[in-house]
């Protein structure tokens, strides 16, 4: 994104589709999930840059939570056609909550650039991916934040937790059951968000639109 707020619109003037990768980098993602993480950033990059309209249209921010400091923006909002994924690294904790404060702070003022300069946008979308349990203090306030925003119609959030995860603690997040990742499918999961947002970036705000099916990528307890 440009340092100077609204700059980017100038040669762009579509409507957008806001994206936030919330992305648990903790020190129980290492080895194979942190690697298996980077390759679906990898593919949903390639997926949303092959697609004309919604690399034009979404807008990515990738938070992750974890890591040396604890919560950090890793690459603030950016088109997808600018689209580079960054390269995780595992260690840290896990303060989910602070995380999703963060994530709907940054929402609200990106809706308040894109009011400004006359573009148009469709609801903003949470992806909070986890393998495990907030452990910030306060956390739960800041679910119910998250989940009255969600109610209140401001955006969308899609909790997925790998195995291991606190499938109730996520769920505290979003009205929407959270999802179980099928092993380590990060890329099947990233792939469907890519299509996802190509369907979504292409109607126009307050449309109901049909979603990809989560099969590939979700499984279902019995």
């Amino acid at each position: 994104m440009s340092a100077i707020p609204g700059l980017e619109f100038v040669d762009n003037t579509n409507q957008r589709t806001p994206c936030v990768l919330l992305l648990d980098i903790s020190s129980s993602m290492s080895g194979e999930p942190i690697r298996q993480l980077n390759e679906g950033l990898r593919a949903f990059a390639e997926e949303l840059k092959s697609d004309p309209v919604a690399s034009l249209r979404v807008q990515v921010m990738v938070i992750t939570v974890g890591g040396p400091e604890d919560v950090r923006i890793v690459q603030p909002w950016t088109d997808a056609v600018d689209f580079e994924p960054p390269y995780l690294h595992a260690n840290g904790l896990t303060p989910l909550g602070q995380g999703m404060a963060l994530a709907l702070d940054e929402i609200a003022s990106q809706k308040a650039v894109y009011d400004a300069n006359g573009i148009s946008s469709t609801r903003p979308w949470v992806i909070m991916l986890s393998d495990g349990c907030p452990n910030d203090y306060g956390w739960e306030s800041y679910a119910d934040q998250a989940r009255a925003e969600e109610e209140n119609k401001r955006v969308i959030i899609f909790p997925v937790g790998t195995r291991g995860a606190d499938f109730e603690a996520l769920g505290r997040f979003s009205s929407k059951t959270p999802k179980k990742l099928k092993g380590l499918q990060f890329r099947e999961l990233f792939v469907w968000l890519s299509r996802s947002m190509s369907t979504v970036s292409a109607s126009v705000p307050g449309e109901r639109v049909s979603l990809p099916t989560t099969d590939s990528w979700a499984e279902i307890e019995v």
